[in-house]
């Protein structure tokens, strides 16, 4: 079965991720090396457990647009959104025996290296679903 890892972030995030101070310093490229090192670590050892199926990070949510419907009609919001609001910042899928096992790999996140102000505003987490890989194809 294949699992879908989600990761959030914030516009916050991203921008002390490339230097920019906000409320928090920027992480510095060292607090950014470490990053960038366990996340390949991660990645590196589902792909050697044959758990790996694909990879993204997704851009700031500066370049993002939410589309929604108010009074039936569609409306388009240019990002970023706000400070608070977080939204997909990448994701893992993966494939493996069961969700457990999905959870396990995603509870493994939980040691992602930040400096202490950094701490998400919502507190860190990620998402996993199962993919629905049985769903009927729509008709055309």
């Amino acid at each position: 079965m294949k699992y879908m890892i989600m990761m959030a972030g914030s516009q916050r995030d991203y921008d002390m991720l490339t230097g920019k101070a906000t409320d928090s310093p920027a992480w510095t490229p060292e607090e950014i090396a470490a990053l960038h090192t366990f996340m390949a670590e991660w990645n590196n050892e589902l792909v050697a457990s044959g758990e790996f199926v694909d990879a993204r990070g997704l851009s700031a949510p500066a370049h993002a647009r939410r589309v929604q419907v108010r009074d039936g009609v569609p409306v388009v919001t240019d990002g970023p959104y706000p400070e608070t609001e977080e939204v997909l910042a990448g994701y893992t899928i993966v494939e493996c025996e069961s969700f457990d096992r999905a959870t396990e790999i995603a509870a493994r996140l939980a040691k992602t290296p930040h400096p202490e102000h950094a701490t998400m505003t919502n507190g860190w987490y990620v998402d996993v679903r199962p993919i629905d890989e049985y769903a009927p194809e729509p008709e055309l």
